[in-house]
């Protein structure tokens, strides 16, 4: 399918990581891209000036996302770390069912399983085999941790940082949610050669999370250590800075996965398909260096 100029492309979490990184490249490739976004803000109005047609709405609502879906051909699903993931791909699917829709690129994540102790990593999985049900063509991302992990919850100061993770001696290659937006665009703007298939997503090394903690210490220029903890330590920790309980839940669970291997992992999916290999951990982090500063106040 070549969705051209004749109808837009839906992306939806359009001022998230991924979603605006998805909506930039369409629109840098001259492709007509709808942004589906929660409320209107600041994010959304520099994706509008960049020239995307913003819409606003709510992804449980079917009329929402039915007045999105309107004229669309392919569409980009994201959901976040909260309840209602299921209700919200089947809204999703009904509506793309209505409007004739004729791809579905859905980020799911690498920890998707029938038997995963994590809600969040469970409901993934179902909403895969929700959306193979979809009767047009359907592709899977499934990334491993996000290279924004590291602004999110670590912890900086001016004298330096800690990763305070429960990720033991496992092992991961983070993935900078740029990235993954531009491999959804490409994917969301060519979807035939992708249909039916599932790619596990991951950066371009494989790394312990003391080398991640060097590499993130020299970009910085300020001592940065990994200081492994439990997963119930962790819990704690999350509960104390007020995250909800689905997703303390989901992140405790998959600190154990990730210690048994389950986010480990590399390849050349993003470069083979984009053209441009993803960003390694001090290129992540020179590019982001004002969060990081804002992350140590």
């Amino acid at each position: 399918m070549n969705t051209g100029l004749e109808k837009s492309i839906l992306v939806t979490g359009a001022t998230g990581k991924t979603g605006s990184s998805a909506v930039r490249s369409l629109l840098a490739d001259g492709l007509r891209v709808r942004a589906l976004v929660h409320r209107e803000d600041e994010r959304s109005d520099q994706l509008a000036a960049a020239g995307a047609e913003v819409v606003s709405g709510d992804l449980l609502s079917l009329d929402d996302v039915g007045a999105a879906m309107r004229d669309v051909g392919s569409a980009y699903f994201v959901y976040p770390i909260r309840p209602g993931l299921i209700e919200a791909t089947v809204v999703f699917a009904q509506a793309a069912t209505e409007n004739g829709v004729d791809a579905i690129v859905n980020m799911s994540q690498i920890s998707a399983r029938r038997e995963a102790k994590s809600d969040a990593a469970r409901q993934h999985w179902l909403a895969e085999r929700v959306l193979d049900r979809y009767p047009a063509q359907v592709t899977h991302l499934r990334p491993t941790f996000f290279a924004e992990w590291l602004i999110v919850y670590g912890e900086y100061d001016e004298n330096g940082g800690v990763l305070r993770f429960p990720m033991g001696d496992g092992r991961h290659a983070p993935i900078a949610g740029e990235d993954l937006g531009r491999l959804a665009a490409a994917i969301v703007a060519n979807p035939g050669p992708h249909a039916g298939k599932t790619y596990p997503i991951f950066g371009p090394v494989e790394l312990h999370h003391n080398e991640i903690a060097a590499r993130v210490s020299k970009a910085l220029g300020r001592p940065v250590r990994y200081e492994p903890i439990g997963p119930s330590t962790f819990a704690d920790i999350l509960r104390g800075r007020g995250w909800d309980p689905h997703r303390i839940q989901h992140l405790r669970n998959v600190a154990i996965d990730y210690q048994n291997g389950i986010f480990a992992g590399t390849n050349d999916v993003i470069e083979t398909i984009t053209g441009a290999r993803p960003m390694g951990v001090e290129e992540f982090v020179e590019k982001n260096r004002q969060e990081f500063n804002r992350a140590s106040r």
